[in-house]
């Protein structure tokens, strides 16, 4: 936001309004970390808004090998990087072949495609578990993969439809011209020049994915290929009331997603706002 042409009670108003909005992202996650350092007895005794008397980090040690977040964090990861990589390079060919290329069964798909939007996880979930069991990969990490890029195209197609649109035909028309095929010119043309909806695109994807919990809770019975939110959910469980526990597998399933934005907080800003306009 530009202030420089603003009064100084203008600026003032815009600075304060700023930092209430700060603090009210901040402040929670400031409570959970206090909190993950209070033993279960220390936090139903003293005051919630109290730092802790004595701070006791055995909580993270107890929550890491009790959640089993080693393999898990492992998992969370490579589905979420696979997704994010296939949804983004499908999603924008997809687009580029819905925008340019004209056919007359384009309409028809890209309508089929846009209606995934509209699908609730809820709604499909049965007859999703029944097809993967059917194809036998239950229990497989291909049968994660498949329905989580499978439910983040719709929107990465309609996304990268949108913002194809707005790119010339009569570059496409020079890339042809020049003897380029319709993958050359998606590579070297159409692809570079979609970084903003394609930034925009892989952060849906990835907060969807890294935070899903009920279709790999129904998909996998292993522990061995389950994810973060499994194995928070743990201590919801006999472990509800052991507090320390539970939000200190709290914090250790939020640090990665913190560490995803504070590392790329500026191509996050940046495709944000430029897929939000030409989108």
């Amino acid at each position: 936001m530009d202030v420089r042409g603003a009064s100084p009670v203008s600026k003032t108003a815009i600075y304060f309004v700023m930092l209430l909005f700060a603090a009210l992202a901040i402040y929670p996650i400031f409570w959970l970390v206090i909190q993950s350092f209070k033993t279960t007895q220390e936090y139903l005794t003293s005051s919630k808004l109290a730092f802790p008397q004595r701070w006791f980090a055995g909580n993270y040690p107890y929550a890491w090998k009790l959640g089993k977040f080693g393999i898990l964090l492992l998992n969370s990861i490579f589905y979420s990087v696979v997704t994010v990589a296939v949804v983004v390079v499908l999603g924008l060919m997809a687009g580029f072949a819905f925008s340019k290329i004209k056919m007359k069964a384009t309409p028809v798909l890209h309508g089929l495609f846009i209606i995934g939007i509209l699908l609730t996880l809820q709604s499909i979930m049965v007859p999703l578990f029944l097809m993967v069991n059917a194809v036998g990969l239950y229990n497989t990490r291909l049968g994660v993969l498949i329905p989580y890029i499978g439910l983040g195209l719709p929107m990465g197609v309609y996304l990268g439809t949108e913002f194809v649109k707005s790119i010339p035909d009569a570059l496409i028309e020079s890339a042809r011209l020049d003897g380029l095929g319709y993958l050359r010119t998606f590579k070297n043309i159409i692809f570079p020049m979609c970084a903003p909806v394609a930034v925009t695109i892989a952060i849906l994807t990835f907060t969807g994915t890294w935070n899903e919990f009920m279709l790999i809770n129904i998909l996998t019975s292993n522990d061995a290929i389950k994810s973060i939110p499994v194995g928070i959910n743990r201590f919801s469980g006999s472990l509800a009331s052991d507090y320390g526990k539970q939000f200190s597998a709290l914090v250790i399933g939020l640090i990665p997603m913190l560490i995803f934005y504070v590392i790329f907080r500026k191509q996050i800003t940046k495709g944000v706002a430029a897929g939000a306009v030409k989108g």
